[in-house]
C-alpha cells in the first residue's frame, strides 16, 4: 500500500507538470486488442509501472491490484493465499485494468458474471486529470458502473479491487458430447440453474459435435495432465471423458495454444512445437507473430496470389441463452468458422450502461477467431457486418476489442450513448482521452 501511495504522489506531480491527462498513456508492448491502428505518439507520462498486486485478503474474499497487473501475476499471488480472482480471463497477458475497461470472461462466468461484475472498487485517473475512487455506492458510482466497455476514453484504472474465491489444488474436468445445439444449450440451462460445478465452458467442432466441459475443484487427483508442451488441450475434449489438471494449469489451459489459433503459425505440428519449446508456446508469442504478419502483409500477399478474398473475423459475442441455438445456426450457415468456443455467463443484478446486458440473465458467449476466405469479392467488413446485425437482432452484444463496423447511430443505441455522453461531460470534458466510437470503430488514436 505504501508503494502504491508513493506512485500516486509521483503521478500527481507528473500530471501537474504535464498539464493534465492528455499526455498520459500505457505504452504497452503487448495488447489483446485485435484492430490495427496507426502508431500514436509515445505518452509523456507512462502508467506502465502501475503493475503490482497490492493486497490480498482471503478472509474478506478480495484482491487489490494496480491496473497494469496481469492476470498471470494475480493468479500466482492469489493461489499462494488459497484463493483466485472470481473470473480469470483466458490469456496471461490480460491486465485487470484492461479487463475492467473492456469485457472479460471465463468459465466461472456462469456463476460469477463478467470481470466487471466482480469488481468492488476502482481508482481511476480521469480525463480531466483527477484521481478518483469509485465504488458502487459513493459519489462516483456513475463512473464505477460506466467504466466497463469505455476502453480508456473515460480514464485509466490505477487500481482495482475484485472478488476472489477459495480454491483447492486440482480441477476434475468432465467432457460431455452433444449431437445438436438444442440439447447442448438445454444442458447449459440445467447447469446454470443447479450451480453444480465450479467451471463451465465448451467447444463446437461441428453442427453435430458439441462438447460441454464442467470443472470441479478437488483436493486430490489420481494424475495431472500437462497441456503446456507436446499435448494440446482442445484436442483432449474429443479424446477423454474425464481429466485432471492442477488449478493453475486449468486456468491457463487456453493460453498455450491461444485456444486453437496456434495452428495458424504451425505450432501444432509436433516438430515445430518441439523447436519452439515451452517458452514460446503461449499467447504472447503468437500475438507477436500475428502483429508482425499484419505489419508486413505476408498473408495478404499470399491470398492475392491465390485469387482469394480474405476477411479477418475475430469476435466474441454474448447472446441470450434462449437465442443461442439460433445464433449458432447462423454461424454455421453463413460464416463457417470452426471450432467455436462457448462460455455461459450469468449477469449480476447491476446495470452497466456502456455494456447493457440484461441484469440477472443467462447469456452464452461465442468466441470465433479465424479468416473467412472466399473466391467472390465482398466489401470490407462484409462478414463482420452480418455478424453485428445478427447479434443485434437476437438481443445480444459483441465485444469491441476487434474490428467493428457500426454506424454512429447503431453504436450510440447499442452501447449506451446517452450515458457515455454524460460520463464524458463529467470526467473528460476536454476530450483528452478521445472518443470511444472513433477508437473502437474508426480505429483512430486520440
Amino acid at each position: 500500500m505504501t508503494a502504491y501511495a508513493d506512485k500516486l504522489a509521483r503521478l500527481a506531480d507528473d500530471l501537474a507538470g504535464a498539464g493534465g491527462a492528455a499526455g498520459v498513456g500505457l505504452a504497452k508492448r503487448t495488447s489483446n486488442l485485435f484492430r490495427d491502428r496507426a502508431r500514436g505518439r509515445r505518452p509523456r507520462i507512462d502508467l506502465g509501472h502501475f503493475r503490482d498486486v497490492v493486497r490480498i485478503d482471503p478472509a474478506a474474499g478480495c484482491v487489490e491490484a494496480e491496473g497494469m497487473a496481469t492476470y498471470a501475476a494475480l493468479v500466482e499471488a492469489t493461489l499462494r493465499q488459497g484463493t483466485m480472482p472470481a473470473v480469470v480471463p483466458q490469456l496471461k497477458s490480460i491486465t485487470i485494468g484492461g479487463a475492467a475497461a473492456g469485457v472479460g470472461i471465463e468459465a466461472t462466468a456462469f456463476r460469477q458474471g463478467l470481470v466487471h461484475d466482480t469488481l468492488l472498487a476502482l481508482d481511476v485517473l480521469t480525463g480531466d486529470g483527477r484521481i478518483v475512487t469509485c465504488t458502487p455506492d459513493n459519489e462516483h458510482r456513475d463512473l464505477f458502473f460506466g467504466f466497463p466497455n469505455s476502453y480508456g476514453t473515460l480514464g485509466y484504472a490505477l487500481k482495482a479491487t475484485a472478488r476472489t474465491l477459495p480454491v483447492r489444488p486440482f480441477v476434475r474436468v468432465a467432457h460431455t458430447r452433444f449431437g445438436d445445439a438444442a440439447s447442448c444449450f438445454h444442458a447449459v440451462a440445467a447447469h446454470c440453474a443447479a450451480n453444480d460445478a465450479d467451471f463451465l465452458d465448451g467447444v463446437v467442432f461441428a453442427p453435430d459435435e458439441l462438447y460441454l466441459t464442467t470443472g470441479t475443484l478437488v483436493g486430490e487427483a489420481p494424475y495431472r495432465s500437462d497441456y503446456t508442451g507436446e499435448r494440446i488441450y482442445y484436442r483432449s475434449l474429443r479424446e477423454r471423458r474425464e481429466d485432471f489438471l492442477a488449478l493453475a494449469d486449468y486456468l491457463w489451459r487456453w493460453d498455450t495454444d491461444w485456444f486453437w489459433c496456434s495452428q495458424n503459425v504451425g505450432a501444432q505440428h509436433p516438430l515445430v512445437r518441439r523447436l519452439l519449446g515451452r517458452r514460446r508456446l503461449n499467447s504472447l508469442f503468437y500475438q507477436r507473430v500475428m502483429r508482425w504478419n499484419s505489419r508486413w502483409g505476408l498473408s495478404r500477399a499470399w491470398d492475392r496470389l491465390r485469387g482469394v478474398h480474405a476477411e479477418s473475423v475475430i469476435q466474441d459475442v454474448d447472446i441470450p441463452l434462449e437465442r443461442a441455438a439460433d445464433f449458432l445456426a447462423f454461424l454455421h450457415a453463413e460464416i463457417g468458422i470452426l471450432p467455436v468456443w462457448i462460455c455461459p455467463l450469468r449477469t449480476s443484478a447491476a446495470t452497466f450502461p456502456l455494456y447493457p446486458l440484461r441484469p440477472a440473465t443467462v447469456y452464452v458467449n461465442f468466441g470465433f477467431w479465424d479468416v473467412v476466405r472466399r473466391r467472390e469479392p465482398h466489401e470490407p467488413g462484409f462478414h463482420n457486418r452480418r455478424i453485428e446485425r445478427m447479434v443485434g437482432a437476437l438481443g445480444g452484444l459483441k465485444s469491441l476489442y476487434s474490428d467493428s463496423y457500426f454506424t454512429p447511430d447503431e453504436f450510440h443505441t447499442a452501447y449506451g450513448g446517452d450515458a457515455y455522453a454524460a460520463l464524458k461531460a463529467r470526467y473528460d470534458p476536454g476530450n483528452a482521452l478521445g472518443d470511444r466510437y472513433r477508437k473502437c470503430v474508426l480505429r483512430q488514436r486520440r
